[in-house]
């Protein structure tokens, strides 16, 4: 192995922790500053959805440096028969109150 074949593996592992870094950043993020944590509840499309999953890469940067919201998916509260995931994209709201 080259010099130029080991600097290219040390980098690419170098890479792939720091995008796995801002992955778990970007959850934080969502958990303490949009509420968002597994089985959060919020509403949209007049509904209250249990939330499944959270797509970060959904999240950009707004022109005063935050992130905007990002894509969820979820499933309809007390849909316990079907259990069907729908994707909510970013127009929800966190839930307070049950």
């Amino acid at each position: 192995m080259d010099y130029g074949d080991s600097v290219q593996k040390v980098l690419l592992r170098k890479i792939g922790k720091a995008e796995q870094d801002l992955m778990q950043l970007k959850l934080d993020y969502c958990r303490f500053v949009f509420g968002l944590t597994h089985r959060a509840r919020v509403s949209a499309n007049g509904l209250v959805w249990l939330v499944r999953s959270v797509d970060v890469e959904s999240m950009t940067y707004t022109e005063d440096g935050e992130f905007t919201k990002p894509i969820i998916t979820g499933t309809a509260e007390g849909d316990e028969a079907s259990r069907e995931t729908v994707t909510l994209g970013t127009d929800w709201e966190l839930e307070t109150s049950k």
